[in-house]
């Protein structure tokens, strides 16, 4: 399946998903929707070609899961983890590279942040100690740490 098909279809469904809510009772009180869409793009090289293209409305973003975001944003917000997806999104790593790299204290402390990285989708193991970013995930990470970056005040913009 495309990825131009699948952003598609997730398009429809973030709308359909936004109708359904307005006819429900609950949606009487509900604040006004706020219109408009946010959207990114992507075409990037790092581990194979990836086109990403998703686009959804701002209130079905605010409606989506808090648990699975919170974990994601938790999981990136430790510096040391933030290092490992740098590191991985430019190619695959073993955990002994990966120590190497970040500067923690003992091999232990890497598998903590590993595994963390992994319980939040972000990294897979691949083999027998390497790790990786899924291709699926290049994108949306790296316009996650577009966005911090942003937020962050840190493109000169």
């Amino acid at each position: 399946m495309s990825s131009t098909f699948e952003s598609r279809l997730a398009e429809l469904e973030a709308r359909v998903a936004e109708l359904e809510l307005r006819d429900t009772p609950e949606q009487a009180d509900a604040a006004p929707s706020t219109g408009g869409m946010i959207a990114y793009q992507g075409d990037v090289r790092l581990h194979g070609t990836v086109r990403w293209d998703i686009s959804y409305s701002p209130d079905a973003i605010v409606d989506l899961p808090i648990s699975s975001m919170s974990e994601v944003l938790a999981a990136l917000g430790h510096p040391v983890r933030l290092q490992i997806v740098r590191m991985l999104l430019r190619g695959p790593a073993n955990a002994a590279d990966l120590h190497a790299a970040v500067g923690v204290g003992s091999s232990g402390q890497i598998y903590h942040h590993l595994k963390t990285l992994s319980s939040a989708n972000i990294v897979e193991q691949h083999g027998r100690g390497d790790y990786r970013i899924a291709a699926k995930r290049a994108v949306p990470l790296l316009v996650s740490m577009l966005a911090a970056a942003d937020i962050a005040g840190d493109l000169g913009t």
